[in-house]
């Protein structure tokens, strides 16, 4: 008899063929309280000072600190994003959202990286004109901006770095950070040059430099993000590769394909797959070992396995 826990069930599909399907649901969640705090708090950090920067860099007319704002507009919403992820995923899954709510961050991830591109070719153009007609540019209030600017991004990343356990999305917020950090120190040196050649057009060079900064992880957050929307398979995970893994190590397992892979969310991943089982085994014994070399071994946490007996393949095969 089957074990409940495993969430087996029989299915008859008209063909005198029993399919198993082993379902387990991994709804373990990346960001942890101790994680959630610190991405609040440097996301609150950032988001606190960027206003006051791109003000700044507006009354000084330098473009390189807007350029550095809008920087950190992305970083406070990517850290305001990873905090809403783990609020989200405390959540229950429903009758309506089955899996949960684990796709929602990707989707607006997704928008916001598609918001990015239209930022960035703003400054571009921007950066543009004022190298045709160049702007006076304050240093001294510029140079006072970029210093603050610059103490609170690492102010944020030593929050990160010391409130965080070390997963994907504490990784990625520091990335971030550190992304602004470049954009401080180099809306410094543009002021300082400024301050003692008087040559405006640094500004708006280093502008686009902090904006390229910005298209670069744009453009990254979208591929991976409609990646992950378009259901395509993990990168760090071959086919092959686990259905070798499959037949070396279970015990009673003679075939397995048609297997699928992708992603619900970041680091979740899902499968399902045909698995032939030898006669002489326990079906439920041999999906129970493979549901669990799946997660361990290759951190597939939801699978739906269906079997059939080598017995019915042969006879198949015979026919």
């Amino acid at each position: 008899m089957s074990n409940p826990e495993n969430h087996i069930h029989t299915e008859d599909t008209g063909s005198g063929r029993a399919h198993d399907h082993d379902g387990d649901h991994d709804h373990s969640v990346e960001v942890t309280d101790k994680n959630a705090r610190a991405v609040a708090w440097a996301g609150l950090l950032i988001a606190g000072f960027m206003f006051a920067e791109l003000i700044g860099g507006w009354l000084a007319g330098s473009l390189a600190l807007m350029a550095d704002a809008v920087h950190m507009v992305t970083d406070a919403a990517s850290l305001g994003l990873a905090w809403w992820a783990f609020q989200q995923s405390k959540k229950p899954a429903d009758a309506r959202l089955t899996y949960g709510r684990d796709r929602l961050p990707v989707l607006i991830a997704f928008a916001n990286a598609v918001f990015l591109l239209v930022v960035t070719a703003w400054i571009c153009v921007e950066a543009a004109g004022r190298l045709i007609e160049p702007q006076t540019v304050l240093a001294g209030p510029m140079f006072v901006i970029a210093v603050l600017g610059l103490l609170v991004n690492i102010g944020a990343f030593l929050i990160l770095q010391h409130g965080g356990d070390g997963s994907l999305n504490i990784r990625s917020a520091i990335l971030h950070v550190l992304g602004d950090l470049l954009g401080s120190v180099a809306a410094i040196v543009a002021a300082v040059v400024i301050y003692f050649t008087g040559w405006f057009p640094i500004d708006p060079i280093l502008s686009v430099f902090v904006a390229l900064l910005i298209v670069r992880s744009a453009i990254k957050v979208m591929r991976q993000s409609a990646h992950i929307l378009l259901e395509g398979a993990p990168a760090e995970i071959d086919r092959e590769t686990v259905r070798t893994d499959l037949l070396a190590v279970v015990p009673g397992l003679q075939d397995v394909y048609h297997i699928h892979l992708w992603s619900l969310a970041e680091g979740k991943i899902n499968a399902t797959m045909h698995a032939v089982i030898s006669s002489d085994e326990t079906t439920d014994a041999v999906l129970t070992q493979m549901r669990t070399r799946l997660k361990t071994e290759h951190g597939i946490g939801h699978v739906t396995i269906e079997s059939s007996p080598d017995t019915e393949v042969d006879a198949k095969q015979d026919t």
